[in-house]
């Protein structure tokens, strides 16, 4: 992904001539029938959505840890809205869509683990709404997942779990290369010969062209390069191509949605488990710290990227 050329665009659509023309091409892709009409109607919502998005972002950057996650997720929240709109025209058709669409359990006040704590997808809200209009998941593969599985898909938090002796992905490939490299541990992780990953990974991936094996890695040869990454793969800032290392570890969702239901989370118990929040930033006392902090500091700048990449591809497709 391109940090200038997205800036740039975010930039350009801060106007309402160049958000309507925007508006108006993307609803004339979906074949509207008012596409002009809805254009200029949602213009103005679309650069507010935007706008306020970005003073989240800055807010959040620049604020204390304490408020930093409740300003990221509602950064966050507009940037969907805005990405939204280009698809829905008629977004929110419903209030039942102003809901977040996930819930927490209840903590329990001793010996609490982040890691080991869930959160409850819903039928109606955001959550599921923008995964189906935005990138196309109908089903959610989970009805409740553990923060440790979605910190896990973090590729730039990666090394923290090795550190913790706990892999969670693999390095396979590079962004604009075409060439997937599987260390053969994941055949085994997996208990898949190496044709059975071939056909586990197909749909995710451009053509395959040939596939080679060694005493070390399964190296498969595409007949395009990686131009954007779907989970179950995932996009480390390098441009490094990550893939869960285990069986348990593996299904298919994209990063964006990992980061809501974390920010979600995050935002709700720096909200109200205030003590808990408080103790975890000054005592630091677990790995809960290094990994909530390195994830605030990444979520900040990847969503951004994640989201204007999504909207700037829109005028190329």
């Amino acid at each position: 992904m391109d940090k200038e050329r997205i800036d740039s665009f975010y930039t350009y659509l801060t106007s309402q001539q160049t958000a309507q023309q925007y508006l108006y091409n993307c609803y004339e892709r979906i074949n509207h029938e008012n596409a002009e009409v809805k254009s200029y109607e949602n213009c103005n919502t679309f650069i507010y959505y935007l706008e306020h998005a970005m003073k989240y972002y800055d807010a959040g950057k620049s604020n204390d840890m304490t408020l930093k996650p409740v300003l990221l997720f509602y950064g966050m929240v507009h940037l969907l809205k805005a990405g939204l709109m280009t698809v829905r025209p008629d977004y929110p058709e419903s209030t039942s869509l102003l809901a977040h669409g996930v819930s927490t359990r209840k903590r329990k006040k001793k010996d609490y683990s982040f890691l080991e704590d869930e959160v409850k997808i819903q039928h109606n809200g955001l959550f599921p709404y923008f995964s189906k209009h935005l990138y196309g998941i109908n089903t959610i593969p989970f009805e409740k997942v553990t923060m440790e599985s979605l910190l896990g898909r973090i590729p730039e938090l990666s090394e923290l779990f090795i550190f913790h002796n706990k892999e969670k992905l693999s390095k396979v490939g590079k962004l604009n290369s075409n060439v997937l490299y599987f260390p053969t541990t994941l055949l085994d992780n997996y208990h898949l010969t190496d044709q059975s990953l071939i056909r586990k990974i197909e749909d995710y991936i451009p053509v395959i062209k040939h596939i080679e094996s060694t005493q070390t890695e399964v190296i498969v040869q595409l007949e395009n390069s990686i131009q954007e990454v779907n989970g179950p793969f995932y996009l480390h800032s390098d441009t490094s191509v990550y893939f869960p290392s285990t069986r348990e570890d593996f299904f298919s969702i994209p990063e964006v949605m990992v980061h809501y239901l974390l920010l979600y989370n995050l935002s709700m118990i720096s909200r109200y488990e205030s003590e808990w929040w408080g103790e975890l930033l000054h005592s630091k006392a677990d790995i809960d710290f290094p990994l909530v902090h390195q994830f605030i500091h990444i979520t900040a700048e990847k969503i951004p990227l994640f989201i204007g990449d999504l909207l700037l591809r829109k005028i190329h497709s």
